[in-house]
């Protein structure tokens, strides 16, 4: 049995019925992140003699609970990677920043906690784009993240490092951040699943904040039911975060349990996500995808939501703006690099002038630009109103179909350097992908196919509020006729 071969439902299994020891697997993985991460970059830390004693405490409970029946957690000695956004202690956590180069957080994030408690261990912290923002992985100041279907391009972003990691098999699941996209764009460009909760489904306690009101935990996996798997353990009310929802957790792999028959799911199509000059690839084979979901009982049907057009604008007036305010805590006086000046304005601006990056200082200075006095009503206010709109269209949408898909993105992964010095090009690859982070729903990207060259292309579902079940089943029952997710980029 390879363990890299096997998705983390599967591994979990192994390691109950003792065909699998934690460290066995856990030195697997270690090696393989070792050997491919100079080439990859997906890794910003690897804490691998940590992993392995934590394997082998792992290994000591299921050796008890054989004699006790007393079952450990359900991912007990399991290895997983976080997204360098998410504090973990004894870990470092930089959020791609150099402002925060060597910050070591004194607590754990809600949502890894909960996974560590479940028997998860940290194998390491992934690259990211500096505080989240950008849609390549290439904002991060420690260098790049290589997609490793094509090392030469981009593997998405803000959660590159992730998706990347999960895809070259370094990792069998890691957590990354949504707020624009930054979990399914990525997923999409390497080829796995990656699920955005609804917002408040699953704790920001221990997030570093980006846009707070759009800021979202999520998974990258191989399977639809890997995402489930981490997302039941996840989710649920976290009193450290009052955003977080008090509604009761459903039993999400049970939910994937009734089989790949989609009789009665209602799948709407909106006409505004085939943009002209989208990628043919992209256009034929989610296409081909919706085919395949029909085949299993869907009933397709072509819907409309007008205010698509205004989500780019919209989203890079109120995500900046909130980006100003998260990031104005980072002064060089309580945490993170100082650089001294002569008196405390001039440390300010030398600390964040050299600390933070060329995109951080772009959104700094257009949301604060949006907040200002005799802009706010003008820019912001606007943005909210039509902010809401959106939310509304959607609302309307889902009294019509249970479920909505669509391409995730425009086109495959860029190369690096394509899109560096063009800001609105890049901002374009997440159009597809902003609505359901407005509106605060959750959104599903599965691999639907490669495009002539090879590179992975995503199918988006998006569901109600706090409809995840309706999504997960969807995806999962797409998976149970289709091979794109259990392929692997030949590195």
């Amino acid at each position: 049995m390879d363990p890299l071969d096997l998705s983390l439902s599967q591994t979990a299994d192994a390691l109950r019925e003792g065909a699998l020891s934690s460290r066995s697997l856990t030195e697997t993985y270690a090696r393989r992140a070792e050997k491919l991460d100079p080439i990859l970059h997906a890794f910003l830390q690897l804490e691998v003699e940590n992993a392995l004693r934590e394997a082998a405490a792992a290994d000591e409970r299921w050796a008890v609970s054989r004699k006790s029946g007393n079952a450990p957690g359900a991912l007990n000695g399991i290895p997983i990677a976080v997204k360098d956004v998410l504090c973990v202690r004894g870990f470092r956590c930089t959020a791609g920043s150099r402002i925060l180069e060597g910050f070591q957080p004194p607590y754990t994030a809600t949502p890894v906690d909960r996974l560590q408690k479940s028997g998860a261990l940290i194998l390491g912290k992934t690259n990211t784009d500096e505080f989240a923002m950008g849609s390549s992985t290439e904002n991060s100041a420690y260098g790049p993240t290589h997609n490793p279907w094509d090392v030469t391009r981009v593997p998405g972003g803000s959660s590159g490092g992730s998706a990347a990691a999960v895809a070259a098999r370094m990792i069998p699941a890691a957590l990354g951040s949504d707020t624009g996209g930054s979990i399914r764009q990525p997923a999409a460009y390497c080829g796995v699943v990656g699920l955005k909760p609804s917002y408040g489904r699953v704790s920001r306690y221990g997030l570093v904040a980006f846009g707070s009101s759009l800021d979202c935990v999520g998974t990258l996996t191989r399977t639809v039911e890997d995402a489930a798997f981490l997302l039941e353990i996840m989710a649920g009310y976290d009193e450290c975060d009052s955003t977080s929802m008090p509604s009761p957790v459903p039993a999400y792999r049970k939910a994937l349990l009734d089989g790949p028959d989609l009789r009665g799911v209602r799948i709407g199509i909106p006409k505004e996500y085939f943009l002209p000059g989208i990628q043919p690839d992209v256009d034929r084979l989610v296409r081909e995808a919706f085919g395949k979901l029909q085949s299993l009982g869907a009933q397709l049907q072509e819907i409309s939501l007008p205010s698509t057009e205004f989500a780019l604008p919209v989203y890079y007036l109120i995500a900046p703006a909130e980006a100003s305010a998260n990031l104005a805590r980072y002064d060089g006086v309580r945490f993170g690099v100082r650089r001294e000046g002569d008196g405390l304005w001039e440390t300010y601006n030398q600390t964040r002038g050299k600390g933070f990056g060329s995109e951080v200082k772009r959104r700094i200075m257009l949301g604060t630009y949006a907040l200002s006095a005799g802009y706010y009503d003008a820019y912001y206010g606007q943005a909210q109103k039509v902010r809401t709109l959106i939310k509304a269209e959607f609302e309307k949408a889902f009294q019509e179909v249970d479920v909505i898909a669509s391409p995730v993105t425009p086109a495959t992964a860029f190369r690096l350097g394509e899109k560096v010095d063009d800001p609105l090009s890049m901002y374009m690859e997440d159009l597809l992908t902003l609505p359901a982070s407005l509106a605060g729903i959750p959104g599903l990207s599965v691999p639907c196919g490669r495009d002539s060259i090879g590179l992975p292309v995503g199918l988006q579902l998006c569901g109600p509020f706090l409809g995840e079940e309706k999504i997960l089943k969807v995806g999962w029952a797409f998976q149970q006729v289709t091979r794109w997710h259990l392929e692997a980029p030949n590195l």
